[in-house]
């Protein structure tokens, strides 16, 4: 039984970290940024000395395919993003591009030949730290969102997706388009504390959180801090104050699967002499029963309906949605067959966050597979695995994604 270069894919997942790196150990590698840039060329490069080629799709989806014995049936697809949260961790993402980097090198080295084409994509915009919504490009290329859609997202800056494409030289001239998958897998970072805590090597991922986003403006009325009596206020920010502590209770009510996040807020006019007039936020809903997410959405605009007592307005904008997402059973079951073969610990799971193959599964055959992390954390500098685990999940990734890619 073949097994992955564990020093090798170490050793590439310490050089990426370079890239963006950060003083405290993390890295900032927004989606399309420079740093982006220069990850991915580092990434192109790599798969090219391999003798795999690169295809760029037109929202900067990297295909780097290895061919197979008959290019007529459909690949097998695996991957995740090289794009970071700001101040994010090293593995988030990175792991799984270059995890399946190393297992088309692995497939190289053994002279495996396999019957189907192994493709792996990185996916613009997993994150969505950058420009929202988050896992942006894989719902392009899935047909979930609109290409012109995406292009119109604006960062911060109003510099749109489109733009930050061209200026790093990612906007490719292939359609961002399905094409047929046999099977997909991607493998990440748990970014919970279960594996770790229950001493597990990986957990199998049958099932994804829906989750849905909220921009929710509050508007009240700018006024004198001195000279306004508490009674004549119209203050915004009390209102989020209260509005912030319902959501919360919103999740505790949907626990022990719900999850309530307020994650920005921007206040104006930000005076410190001045009361508050409008504030606007974020609201995001988790829960893997889509009936728990739309009563959570219905308790959410019923909040927001109370705060007119303060005198404050508060308009409730849906910015994305997904449902809860069930992953295939023959999926899953190649890995289940892998993980007992290495002889490796496992446990079926369910992901609390997002990703890009949430997307793909509308659309193919997709599972997930996941490691631990060190204390669960994620989305965090101090975002840490240990070698051995890294290497045990690109052992099962590199032998589920090998058993589909055998067949006929």
């Amino acid at each position: 039984m073949i097994h992955v270069n564990a020093e090798r894919l170490w050793s590439t997942l310490e050089m990426m970290a370079q890239i963006g790196g950060t003083p405290a150990g993390g890295v900032t590698r927004l989606a399309l940024s420079e740093e982006d840039r220069i990850a991915r060329n580092l990434l192109r490069d790599w798969a090219r000395e391999a003798g795999f080629t690169c295809d760029i799709d037109s929202m900067g989806n990297m295909f780097i395919r290895r061919a197979g014995k008959n290019p007529e049936l459909a690949p097998v697809l695996t991957g995740s993003h090289v794009d970071t949260q700001p101040l994010g961790g090293n593995y988030d993402g990175i792991y799984g591009v270059l995890a399946g980097l190393e297992l088309l090198r692995t497939l190289n080295d053994h002279h495996v030949e396999t019957e189907r084409d192994v493709v792996l994509v990185n996916w613009t915009n997993e994150e969505g730290a950058r420009f929202a919504p988050a896992m942006l490009a894989s719902g392009v290329w899935a047909g979930q969102l609109t290409e012109a859609f995406a292009y119109a997202r604006m960062d911060s800056k109003r510099v749109t997706v489109r733009e930050a494409l061209e200026a790093i030289g990612y906007r490719g001239d292939i359609p961002a388009r399905a094409f047929p998958v046999h099977a997909c897998y991607e493998l990440h970072i748990e970014q919970g504390p279960i594996l770790e805590d229950e001493a597990l090597d990986i957990g199998l991922v049958r099932a994804a959180m829906g989750q849905r986003w909220f921009t929710l403006t509050l508007d009240g009325f700018a006024a004198h801090a001195g000279t306004t009596p508490m009674h004549s206020r119209r203050d915004a920010l009390t209102a989020f104050a209260e509005l912030a502590l319902k959501v919360e209770t919103i999740g505790y009510r949907h626990a022990p699967d719900g999850r309530a996040t307020i994650g920005m807020a921007q206040v104006t006019p930000n005076s410190r002499n001045v009361v508050p007039s409008r504030v606007v936020c974020s609201v995001e809903f988790r829960h893997p029963s889509q009936e728990a997410l739309e009563a959570m959405e219905a308790a959410l605009h019923k909040v927001a309906e109370s705060l007119s007592l303060r005198g404050v307005a508060a308009a409730v904008e849906r910015i994305f949605d997904y449902a809860p997402i069930a992953f295939d059973a023959e999926c899953l079951a190649r890995t289940e067959k892998a993980v007992a073969e290495l002889g490796y610990s496992s446990k079926p799971m369910v992901s609390g966050a997002g990703h890009d193959t949430c997307y793909i599964s509308k659309i193919a055959p997709a599972s997930m597979i996941f490691i631990p992390c060190v204390k669960g954390i994620s989305h965090n500098e101090a975002e840490r695995i240990l070698p051995e685990w890294s290497e045990k999940g690109a052992n099962v990734l590199l032998h589920s994604v090998l058993s589909a890619a055998q067949e006929r």
